[in-house]
């Protein structure tokens, strides 16, 4: 009784173990490669999996997420001869878990020399001061040549990075001086384009110096040319104003003199026409108007007449003075 309920734990525990081995879990992005007796059978996909004992294997376990490699430094020669050392480093995943375990036996190993022999290749046909400027079409080329020399394997190369140049120390050292003659030969151009824009910008301002004072003195001639001719308007319209003023004050003097004459003429007029109305109201006798026709004449030969006409009847007014004579007497 003993011996079979050690035979029976026995038997348990190796089912078990059985069943341990039989249920299998792949993890997120990873697959698993099956093979049956020996040989491939299939490709189990993340989740639960079922393995017939004894019968299948687990081959590889092939990760799905973007790998990276870095390759050894190498020592490689440009194009005009010059021994550097280039550090780079690859990115890649696999798109074929059956090709990547059986097409190749160590893809470190395939990858490294791969990726050797593809740098030296770019690297021949490029002088020193080309690989050292032209770092991002290295990655382009190298990217390119794995990636389709990588496809048999099941792998997708993403990029690839060089990380460092460096060549021998006698090298650097001349570049070292030729960087620094150089930058000497930048700073004395940008040194002599900076005097040439300064002098370009004196020039400028020169010019610009003598533009605005040539307006400035054209803008003044103008100014004083057109206070000239204001002026000259003013004092023409002044003259125009003193001579209209002096006309109407001579006009006024006149029409003064004018009115004051036909005054004088209308108060005289007046003064004969009381005195022809008093002759008249008083009845001269003949002898008086006799004697008012000689003082007439009198006054007429004291004039400054060259001629006097004598009248006809100048008898008559001597004896009317006789006869006023008479009356005085």
């Amino acid at each position: 009784m003993e011996l079979l309920l050690v035979a029976l734990g026995i038997i348990a525990f190796i089912v078990v173990i059985i069943l341990i081995k039989t249920v299998r879990i792949v993890p997120q992005a990873q697959v698993w490669v099956v093979e049956y007796l020996g040989s491939y059978d299939t490709t189990w996909d993340a989740g639960l999996h079922f393995k017939t004992p004894f019968f299948r294997s687990i081959r590889k376990k092939v990760p799905l997420c973007e790998l990276s490699y870095d390759v050894p430094p190498q020592r490689v020669i440009t194009k005009d001869n010059v021994q550097i050392e280039a550090d780079s480093f690859m990115f890649f995943n696999v798109f074929n878990p059956q090709a990547f375990t059986y097409n190749v036996q160590d893809p470190s190993s395939a990858m490294n020399a791969l990726c050797v022999s593809t740098l030296r290749d770019i690297i021949g046909k490029m002088d020193l001061q080309e690989c050292l400027s032209s770092r991002d079409a290295i990655n382009k080329q190298m990217t390119l040549a794995l990636d389709e020399a990588t496809d048999k394997w099941g792998i997708k190369v993403t990029r690839v990075e060089i990380k460092n140049f460096t060549p021998p120390r006698n090298i650097m050292e001349s570049m070292e001086r030729q960087m620094k003659a150089d930058r000497e030969k930048r700073e004395q151009l940008i040194r002599a384009q900076g005097d040439k824009e300064s002098a370009i910008l004196e020039a400028q301002k020169n010019k610009e110096v003598q533009r605005l004072n040539a307006e400035a003195a054209r803008d003044a001639a103008e100014l004083n040319a057109e206070a000239a001719r204001i002026a000259m308007v003013k004092k023409a319209e002044a003259e125009k104003e003193a001579a209209i003023l002096r006309a109407d004050a001579a006009k006024e003097v006149k029409l003064k003199e004018a009115e004051a004459t036909a005054e004088a003429i209308r108060i005289v007029e007046s003064a004969k026409a009381d005195g022809i109305r008093a002759v008249n109201a008083s009845a001269p006798s003949e002898a008086v108007l006799r004697l008012k026709a000689y003082d007439a004449f009198s006054q007429a030969a004291n004039g400054q007449a060259t001629k006097i006409i004598v009248p006809s009847d100048l008898q008559g007014i001597v004896g009317m003075a006789s006869a006023i004579k008479d009356c005085l007497k």
